[in-house]
C-alpha cells in the first residue's frame, strides 16, 4: 500500500492512496470529496452501502461517520480532498454573494454560512475530473507548494458548486411539490435510489429493491424519479451499465462477453444493440477507436 497525506497550513487536507486490500473502521472528517481513478471503493454511511467508481465521487459533510473498504484484484487509486471548516465557510460566503442560484438550494442552512450538502454520489467528469487528475499528478510528483494546492482546492469547490447546482438545485425544481420540506425529503430518498443503482448496477436489481431502499412506494418512486432525472429507474440503470461498459472497453482487456457479465447484462446481443443505439458504433469498434 502507498499512502500520501498533504496537510496544508490552513488545515485543508489531501489524501492519495494506492491499495488492493485495506479497511478503515468508523471515522469522520471535515467536508470532503472522495473519488477513485481505478477499480472501486466501498463506503458504509449509517445503513447505506455505496461504491465509488471512476465516473463518480462521494461528498461527505463535516462530522459524518463512515467506514470504507477496498478489496480488489488490481490496485485501486483513491483521492480525497478535505476542506477545513473556515476555508469552506469563507468560500461559501463569497460564492453566495456572487451566485444567486445558491439561494434556491433546498439544503442551505444560511445561519451557519455553509449549506448542508446532499451526501450522495455525483458525476465525476469534465473540468472537475481534469482538475482532480492534475491534483493527483502533483501529489504523485511530491510537489511541495501550499499556494498551488490551495488554488486547486478553491477550484475544486467552484467546480463542485457547479455540479451541485445541476444535480441538486435544478433537480429539486423539477419535483412537483409546493412544500419545501417535502421536496427536501423526496430528493434525499431519490438520491438513495440513484446511489443504490450506481452501487449495484452489475447485479440483478428490481423496482421493489430500489423502492425499498428509498422508502418510497413503487408508484411514488416511478413518478418522482422521472421528474428529477428525466428517465425511469430502469432507463437510468441501463445508462449506467452502458457507461461502465464504455470504461471497461477503453481501460481493460476483458472480452465483450466478459464485459457483458461484469456490467450486469444477461444477453450479449441485447447489449450490443443497446450500445450501438446509444453510441452509434458497436462495442468492438468503440474499443478500436479508443
Amino acid at each position: 500500500m502507498m499512502r500520501t497525506v498533504k496537510i496544508l497550513q490552513n488545515q485543508n487536507r489531501i489524501f492519495s492512496e494506492i491499495s488492493s486490500d485495506v479497511s478503515y473502521p468508523k471515522q469522520g472528517s471535515d467536508f470532503s470529496m472522495r473519488m477513485v481513478f481505478s477499480g472501486n471503493e466501498n463506503y458504509t454511511i449509517g445503513t447505506r452501502n455505496l461504491k465509488i467508481y471512476p465516473d463518480s465521487f462521494l461528498v461527505l459533510n463535516e462530522g459524518t461517520s463512515f467506514s470504507r473498504r477496498i478489496y480488489s484484484d488490481v490496485p485501486v487509486h483513491t483521492l480525497s480532498v478535505s476542506f477545513a471548516p473556515q476555508f469552506l465557510k469563507d468560500f461559501h460566503r463569497s460564492q453566495r454573494s456572487s451566485d444567486r442560484t445558491l439561494l434556491d438550494d433546498p439544503f442551505a442552512t444560511w445561519q451557519n454560512d455553509v449549506p448542508n450538502f446532499l451526501e450522495t454520489l455525483y458525476p465525476l467528469s469534465g473540468d472537475l475530473k481534469f482538475n482532480m487528475l492534475h491534483l493527483k499528478k502533483h501529489i504523485e510528483n511530491n510537489v511541495d507548494n501550499d499556494m498551488l494546492y490551495n488554488e486547486y482546492m478553491h477550484h475544486s469547490l467552484a467546480l463542485y458548486y457547479r455540479v451541485y447546482n445541476q444535480e441538486v438545485v435544478q433537480k429539486s425544481k423539477k419535483l412537483d411539490f409546493l412544500n419545501s420540506q417535502t421536496k427536501i425529503e423526496i430528493l434525499k430518498r431519490l438520491a438513495i435510489a440513484k446511489d443504490y443503482i450506481l452501487s449495484n448496477y452489475n447485479r440483478p436489481i428490481s423496482l421493489a429493491d430500489i423502492s425499498q431502499q428509498a422508502c418510497l412506494s413503487v408508484n411514488h418512486l416511478l413518478r418522482t424519479f422521472k421528474q428529477a432525472f428525466s428517465c425511469s429507474p430502469h432507463q437510468y440503470l441501463i445508462k449506467v451499465r452502458l457507461q461502465r461498459a464504455q470504461y471497461l472497453l477503453k481501460n481493460s482487456t476483458n472480452s465483450v462477453n466478459e464485459i457483458v457479465d461484469l456490467v450486469g447484462f444477461e444477453c450479449p446481443s441485447s447489449f450490443i444493440r443497446l450500445f450501438k443505439g446509444t453510441y452509434n458504433m458497436t462495442p468492438g469498434n468503440y474499443r478500436v477507436a479508443n
